[in-house]
């Protein structure tokens, strides 16, 4: 059995503890009070004969308080209820050394594997990770209920970020970098005033960057389109001085030349300023700032060429990569790059085609970027296209008090999210009980809600003047309180969720798939829908549905319900649960079935969504590839490929591996052929689903024509 501690640790079960627990009240009490060696038997019996897998510590004291009571003990019942009360109070006074010293130890293991972007070995990361163990303690202990508490350590929902809710700052925003750029900002008490060429425009964005990562904790994101203003303006200076030098002494299409020149070389520069800045930099948090690069052409963007160059150098210079500590070139974990695929580029014959086929490539060795197709966003949105939040969340349509739309300048309060295969577990088949306890967790997770909400109401604009006061977000005044930009939809606010497929595998005993589990899950689905739908005209706060992308949050519910309800056939078997409304991994559906069938789900999902295919490396089938992305164009609104490519642990190379001379695996960078430090996968036609057996029992790659 485990013992949940009420830090949410879970413990292995020692009996002794409870013998030493009631031995010392036993010492406070005399003669016949005092429980003898069989009475404390019988209770820890008891306890074990439960048969439990888990069990929370304050469990296991409310049965010894009632056994002892049911013994006549009541004065050792009083004793021990004020030894357990004294121990609180012993817990109240410090909860984090343990924690703590992990971490600096090194032995935190849940630590080092939450974020893949903090280096736990650091320094600079361990101070953000000390700070934010004691921000977990403190909301667990003072600033959250007790209910909420509980129910987060026992998987009914999981309170995100709970590690900086001790101070009001939110989660992720689209920054407002047109205002900053064209109005300034300021920085450190530094006026920063409107650039006058593109290398500086991408300086004092990277400067932005990171200032903004040091005062919020989840990601942010940036829409290119507005430094190729900056560009037009590198070239109208180029020009100028050229033109002032070589008027007369040279031909206008030479001068054009060497401007061009000049122009492309500042381009490079500026991009490599972006993203090197974005790499190296490290913010207050102890990590790279999590931030998003939106690349989108729009038809009425009077710097479309200019755009369209910048697009075409950052998907060039990320499709090279950059050198790791080994001198090999790597995929950056940052700036992750989302690609609109819109008329002008959806590979049907558009203008900037061939921007999309570079995207392609990039994608089939790099695994960026992301895809969102603009049509099928615009049937949601209202006719926009705009960039997802670092976190892949969507921010609601909201107009200004001139009728026009916003979405830079805006932001997310936080998130909390459900687990549906735990209801689902506990309604054992029975509709009535999983929707009335759905209800009841989901008036749970408002509450959690609320405490986000509440954290940041009444916050001052000092908290951090470039979010409030110099163009992030707004342009507050000093001292002014933050609360306008809460209500009315401006900011959202979202409840995640976890796991529709092992949801309806338990209700209805098929996937959601199937006939019987697709209508089961849409009603469930279109219930978390009206469900915040109803909470925002309550409230006027903007809630919103969010397919929570959190892997490890996956991985957490499953253990903890594993460990109470123990191992349930495709459900708590696998290790993890499925992320938002996705298919499992295991079903044997095609990737272009997949992302159709998903797209239903995101309509819903409108607070933040986001699908997968598994593709083996194509960097030899550009066509499948290009298939595939065309199909994202008509079918759905965002998508990711998550490919396979070669790996040499030894030096960090992540091309393809070679088969040399003596027909072994070489890693073409270093020259390994060992092969446990060598991950290849072969690829023959870039099929993206299921392999067969053939007649012969022979596992062959199944050849198929890539056409819709």
């Amino acid at each position: 059995m485990k013992v949940i501690k009420r830090d949410g640790r879970a413990v292995d079960y020692d009996r002794t503890k409870i013998e030493v627990a009631i031995e010392k009240a036993n010492n406070e009490v005399r003669g016949k009070e005092k429980a003898s060696k069989s009475d404390i038997k019988e209770m820890i019996s008891y306890i074990e004969s439960l048969d439990k897998k888990r069990m929370l510590v304050e469990d296991i004291q409310d049965i010894i308080e009632e056994k002892l009571m049911e013994i006549g003990k009541f004065e050792l019942a009083k004793k021990y209820i004020v030894y357990r009360y004294t121990r609180a109070l012993v817990r109240k006074a410090n909860t984090t050394d343990e924690s703590i010293l992990g971490l600096i130890r090194n032995e935190n293991k849940e630590l080092a594997e939450e974020n893949s972007n903090k280096n736990t070995m650091l320094a600079s990361t361990q101070r953000d990770y000390i700070a934010g163990e004691v921000s977990r303690d403190l909301t667990n202990r003072l600033l959250l209920p007790e209910k909420i508490v509980k129910a987060h350590q026992e998987g009914v929902l999981h309170f995100h970020d709970a590690d900086y809710f001790v101070q009001p700052i939110f989660n992720c925003c689209l920054i407002n970098i047109s205002d900053m750029l064209e109005n300034g900002t300021v920085m450190n008490g530094k006026l920063i005033e409107s650039p006058k060429s593109f290398q500086v425009a991408c300086t004092v964005v990277t400067q932005i960057i990171a200032a903004v990562a040091s005062n919020q904790y989840g990601g942010q994101s940036v829409d290119m389109k507005h430094l190729g203003k900056y560009l037009r303006k590198s070239y109208d200076k180029f020009y100028e001085e050229l033109k002032t030098k070589y008027e007369g002494k040279l031909t206008d299409e030479m001068i054009e030349g060497l401007v061009q020149d000049r122009l492309k070389a500042e381009l490079k520069s500026g991009v490599q300023t972006i993203q090197y800045q974005i790499n190296t930099l490290m913010t207050t948090n102890g990590q790279s700032p999590f931030v998003t690069l939106f690349l989108h052409l729009e038809d009425n963007d009077p710097y479309i060429k200019e755009n369209a160059m910048i697009i075409e150098e950052i998907l060039k210079q990320r499709y090279q990569g950059i050198k790791n500590e080994a001198g090999v070139y790597v995929t950056p974990a940052f700036p992750k790059l989302v690609y609109v695929l819109d008329e002008c580029n959806c590979l049907k014959g558009g203008e900037y085609d061939y921007l999309t086929k570079l995207a392609v490539k990039c994608s089939a060795k790099r695994m960026y970027p992301d895809y969102i197709s603009a049509k099928k966003m615009r049937e949601t949105y209202e006719g926009n296209v705009f960039s997802p939040m670092g976190c892949r969340s969507f921010l609601s349509p909201w107009k200004d008090e001139n009728g026009n739309y916003k979405f830079e300048g805006r932001f997310n309060q936080g998130v909390v999210s459900i687990n549906l295969p735990q209801i689902a577990i506990i309604a054992d088949g029975n509709e009535e009980k999983f929707w009335e306890l759905l209800d009841e967790r989901l008036e749970l997770c408002y509450e959690a809600l609320m405490c986000r909400h509440y954290a940041l109401l009444g916050t001052k604009s000092d908290i951090s003047p470039i979010h409030w006061q110099y163009g992030a977000i707004a342009r507050l005044k000093k001292g002014e309180k933050i609360d306008k930009l809460l209500y009315g939809g401006y900011s959202t606010i979202s409840l995640g969720y976890i796991g529709i497929y092992e949801m309806t595998k338990l209700m209805k005993g098929v996937p959601q798939t199937e006939p019987e589990g697709h209508d089961f899950a849409i009603k469930v689905m279109q219930y978390l829908k009206d469900t915040v739908t109803r909470w925002k005209k309550e409230t006027n706060i903007g809630f919103a549905l969010y397919g929570t992308p959190a892997e490890s949050l996956c991985y957490k519910f499953a253990k903890i319900d594993k460990e109470r309800f123990g191992t349930i056939k495709d459900v708590t078997d696998k290790g993890y649960y499925t992320n938002s409304y996705h298919v499992d991994v295991r079903e044997k559906i095609d990737a272009f079935d997949k992302l159709a069938f998903e797209s239903e789900f995101q309509k819903i999902s409108t607070g933040g969504c986001i699908s997968y295919i598994e593709i083996p490396n194509m960097q030899h089938n550009l066509d499948a590839l290009e298939t595939a992305v065309k199909f994202i164009y008509d079918n759905i609104q965002y998508a990711e490929f998550n490919t396979k490519s070669d790996y040499c642990h030894e030096c960090g190379f992540d091309g393809e591996i070679i088969i040399n001379k003596d027909n072994e695996w070489e890693c073409p960078n270093c020259g390994n052929k060992e092969h446990s430090k060598l991950t290849v996968v072969r690829r023959t036609c870039g099929y993206l689903g299921e392999n067969f057996w053939n007649a012969g029992k022979t596992k062959e790659i199944k050849q198929r024509v890539m056409h819709l």
